[in-house]
Order: C-alpha cells, then sequence, then structure tokens
C-alpha cells in the first residue's frame, strides 16, 4: 500500500476532529492498514479509548425497546414508566389474542339471540375481563418483573395504579370496540362501564388484605353469583344495567376508591397475603 494516513490526520481522527471527506478516507484506510492502525493506537488517548469502549459496551448490553414500550415513550412517557408499563404481563400479545377472541365469540352469540332488551351475556362478561387483567398484572405469582419491583425506589401503590390503567386502557378500549358491535342495542350496550370500574375498583381496596389473586377472584365470582340470582328471580334487563343499578355502581366505585387511597401505604409492607416471592 502506497499511500497512508499523515500522522497529524491520524491524531485528528483519535480526537473526533476530522471532517468530511477526509474521515471517510480515513475510515476506509484504516480498517486495512495494520501500519495507521498500530499509528493510530500509539497516538490514542488510553482514557477516551476506555470510555468509548465502556459506553460501546454500554451500547451492546442494554435492552432493547420492543413495539409497545417504543410508542409508550414516542408519545411523552417516561422511560422507567414505559418499561413498567411494557413490562405488564396482560399486555402481551397472547393475553390481548384471547381477550379479543372472547369478545368476537360473547358479541357473535349475542347478537344471534336478540331475545332481550339488553345484551345480557355481553354485559355480564365485559366487567370481568379488566379485573381479570389487574389479577394477573400485579403480585409475585404472575408478575416476572415483581420481585425486581420489590426493591426498587418506587411507591408499591404507584406501581399498582401504573399496572391497573394500563390494563384498564387496554381492557376497556376492546370492551368499547365490541360495545360498537352490538348497534341493535344502543347505549344499553355500554352497561358494562360502572360495573367494570366498580368490581375493579374494589378488588383493588380488597388487595392489601386478601392478595391480587385472591381479591379479585372472590369480587368475580360474587358478580357471577348475583348475576344468576338476578337472572332467575326477574330475567329482562338484569338490575346493574337498570339506571338504578349503575347509580349503585357508581357510587360503590367512588366508595371503593377513597378506599383504596386510604390504604395505598400497605402496599409498601407487602402484606402476607400476597404469598412468599419465589
Amino acid at each position: 500500500m502506497t499511500w497512508h494516513v499523515a500522522e497529524d490526520d491520524v491524531r485528528a481522527y483519535a480526537r473526533g476532529e476530522l471532517a468530511p471527506p477526509m474521515l471517510w478516507s480515513a475510515d476506509t484506510h484504516i480498517a486495512k492498514c495494520a501500519d495507521c492502525r498500530d499509528l493510530l493506537a500509539s497516538v490514542a488517548d488510553p482514557v477516551a479509548l476506555d470510555a468509548g469502549w465502556a459506553r460501546l459496551d454500554a451500547e451492546l448490553d442494554a435492552p432493547k425497546r420492543g413495539l409497545v414500550e417504543s410508542l409508550l415513550v414516542r408519545i411523552g412517557v417516561a422511560d422507567h414508566t414505559a418499561r413498567l408499563l411494557a413490562a405488564t404481563p396482560v399486555l402481551r400479545r397472547s393475553w390481548l389474542g384471547a381477550v379479543v377472541a372472547l369478545l368476537v365469540m360473547t358479541v357473535l352469540v349475542t347478537n344471534s339471540l336478540k331475545n332481550s332488551a339488553s345484551p345480557t351475556l355481553f354485559l355480564g362478561l365485559a366487567p370481568l375481563l379488566p379485573l381479570a387483567g389487574v389479577a394477573l398484572s400485579y403480585g409475585p405469582k404472575f408478575d416476572p418483573t415483581y420481585e425486581m419491583a420489590v426493591v426498587a425506589p418506587l411507591h408499591g401503590f404507584r406501581l399498582l395504579m401504573i399496572r391497573t390503567v394500563a390494563v384498564l386502557v387496554a381492557g376497556l378500549g376492546l370492551n368499547g370496540l365490541a360495545s360498537l358491535a352490538l348497534p341493535g342495542y344502543g347505549l344499553a350496550a355500554l352497561g358494562w362501564l360502572l360495573p367494570a370500574l366498580a368490581l375493579t375498583t374494589t378488588a383493588l381496596a380488597l388487595t392489601p388484605r386478601l392478595g391480587p389473586v385472591l381479591a379479585p377472584s372472590l369480587v368475580g365470582g360474587g358478580w357471577v353469583a348475583f348475576l344468576l340470582v338476578a337472572n332467575n328471580l326477574h330475567g329482562g334487563t338484569l338490575e346493574p344495567f337498570t339506571p338504578a343499578g349503575q347509580g349503585v355502581a357508581a357510587v360503590v366505585t367512588a366508595l371503593a376508591a377513597g378506599l383504596l387511597y386510604l390504604l395505598r401505604d400497605r402496599f409498601d409492607a407487602r402484606p402476607a397475603a400476597f404469598g412468599p416471592l419465589a
């Protein structure tokens, strides 16, 4: 090789001060020329070189953002909050796909059985989906990041609320789309919304004492039992989906939210109902 990069240009290259197009020529030449690489090694600042390798290692070792996390960061969500949201188990495609499939089948069955004033099957099922999502989003049994969350400098109640909001946005959004597929029922197809909020907030308020799985399970079981009894007694439009029932659901939501706020510090104490970490 008859041409080599001048020593002054090599020094400028090492300092990051060499400008194009000489920079491009030096890049190409140094990659192929052992003599110029030796010269570069002799003039480079070892401290700066070590710092550069450290930055490269950190960049290579940094976890790559997934689609959900990237979208959250793009719309202005803080990096650490976006990571917590993206790690929510029920925001994975498998869970969302199962919820979509269940809603589609429920809508199809409801549309094929237009024999009542309200879509009872859909209204009874829809509030259970956000409730199940919350049960699967916090606690050592289902959350793979729970141990890290316990030792992180983050209020346990705040983590719970971050996960709950993520679940509610996803669950209520899917339920809302399913409601649009029931145009024959009009606004009655939205009768699930207040019961869903009432069930979710009640389960959250009971979580410090009963745990993140048992509390939603009992609330969901109570909801199903109540609907079965009400259906056997009355039929037609069930009480939770009447104006009076909607008012009761709103009151229950407000009371449970107030109780949850009062108990917020208990989530940092990690109650025994949460079970062992491993």
